[in-house]
């Protein structure tokens, strides 16, 4: 019996270093990539203002075909809001907080059940004779320092999602 109690204190201890390690490690995340388009800002905003017009680009909407979408507020620009359900893509809410014309748009995104919020924006630069699409997102784990360990991951969850979304609209624009 002596060695159960030498594993259970070892794996406290364990448990415990864990703990404090993640309340040490950074709360914030930045996920971001970019690719070059050969089409004008005002071919691409449209697409990417308007929320109706993700899902001929999105790769979540790709993924779960049977996702639910209901939209709401403006019809693009600020205010155009959606909420989506997904069994495998998650549940989730997106608002378009600030919009100028074939430049940027900025969103907030919630995942409910999840209780994460972050922030991000896709913005349009010219690029020689095409433009540059960025799209970043980024947001704050808190104080969870399971949170924190997951944020360490999400460049590598989410990266891979944006690079596909922004191959898919830079294919829609070139088409």
């Amino acid at each position: 019996m002596k060695w159960f109690g030498r594993i259970a204190l070892a794996l406290i201890a364990v448990i415990g270093l864990l703990l404090a390690v993640g309340m040490l490690l950074p709360s914030g995340f930045k996920v971001q990539r970019s690719v070059e388009m050969a089409a004008t800002p005002d071919r691409i905003y449209p697409l990417i203002a308007d929320p109706r017009e993700w899902k001929r680009w999105s790769v979540w909407n790709r993924r779960d075909p049977a996702m639910t979408m209901q939209y709401s507020g403006a019809p693009s620009g600020a205010g155009a809001r959606w909420v989506w359900k997904s069994a495998s893509e998650g549940n989730g809410e997106m608002e378009f907080t600030t919009a100028v014309a074939n430049e940027r748009v900025d969103y907030a995104l919630t995942f409910p059940d999840m209780g994460m919020r972050s922030s991000g924006q896709l913005r349009l630069e010219t690029a020689g004779a095409g433009t540059r699409v960025t799209w970043t997102n980024e947001g704050d784990m808190g104080a969870s320092p399971v949170n924190r360990y997951f944020g360490l991951f999400m460049d590598r969850l989410v990266g891979p999602d944006f690079e596909g979304g922004l191959k898919n609209l830079k294919v829609l624009v070139e088409g």
